[in-house]
């Protein structure tokens, strides 16, 4: 005769399983933005070697479109703000607005999609670390309902009766404990490297903004220049 599982036993058994689905959870994401920030941090380095290479804003315009990463979106967010095409172009009211106001309005916004986008992911992290104590406790607690009912069942409270099940109620925290740890040590170190990553991108954004200051906030239009306009939203204006 086949012997069902309780609906205790089986809701102890389901709180595990899903402990493990959070951990496996926990561990890929950690891999993932692991490759997410080496690829950021190599992408930001060989850009800030270029970059500071050329030899004005203006040389350094089509550097920001070919290369990838979050501090070249940042410069082509900056220089799509303060493009100006050839003199005798149809005007519009982007004209009307200030050169110096839409730079900084174009590189704030640019750094937070940025963070919006390193982000990705560590809320599911950081609620696992905070969850999983407190789901496992829930196993145990069905554990020992289920282990007092079989107590009371065999009509003993010797320790050989009480020790084993209780103990095994108790592996659901341990679990809990287990997955929750290294869920919040994840989360602390990529919340630092975002902190850091946003950082270095403000750094940037003061320089791009002083040199941009340099040339009276505006540079020849570029090539270049159309696609991140296109990409922004901000309009290539006249050159005055």
């Amino acid at each position: 005769m086949t012997v069902l599982a309780s609906p205790l036993e089986s809701i102890e058994s389901a709180v595990i399983w899903l402990l493990v689905v959070f951990s496996v959870a926990t561990w890929g994401l950690a891999l993932i933005k692991g490759v997410q920030f080496a690829r950021l941090k190599n992408q930001d380095k060989r850009f800030h070697k270029h970059f500071w290479a050329a030899s004005s804003l203006d040389a350094a315009a089509e550097l920001s479109e070919s290369q990838p990463g979050a501090a070249a979106r940042v410069a082509q967010a900056g220089y799509a703000a303060i493009a100006v095409g050839e003199p005798g172009q149809a005007s519009d009211l982007s004209q009307a607005i200030n050169h110096q106001d839409r730079l900084e309005r174009a590189l704030r916004q640019q750094i937070v999609r940025e963070r919006r986008s390193l982000e990705t992911g560590l809320a599911v992290v950081a609620s696992i670390g905070s969850t999983s104590p407190f789901i496992g406790l829930f196993g145990t607690v069905w554990g020992i309902m289920e282990a007092l009912k079989g107590i009371s069942a065999a009509g003993s409270a010797s320790l050989e009766t009480v020790a084993g099940p209780i103990g095994a109620a108790l592996v659901a925290t341990g679990v809990g404990i287990a997955v929750a740890v290294p869920a919040v040590l994840v989360y602390n170190y990529f919340l630092r490297r975002l902190k850091l990553t946003a950082a270095d991108l403000d750094d940037f954004a003061h320089d791009f903004y002083s040199l941009a200051q340099k040339s009276a906030f505006r540079v020849l239009v570029h090539p270049a220049l159309h696609k991140a306009a296109a990409v922004s939203g901000q309009p290539v204006k006249e050159a005055s």
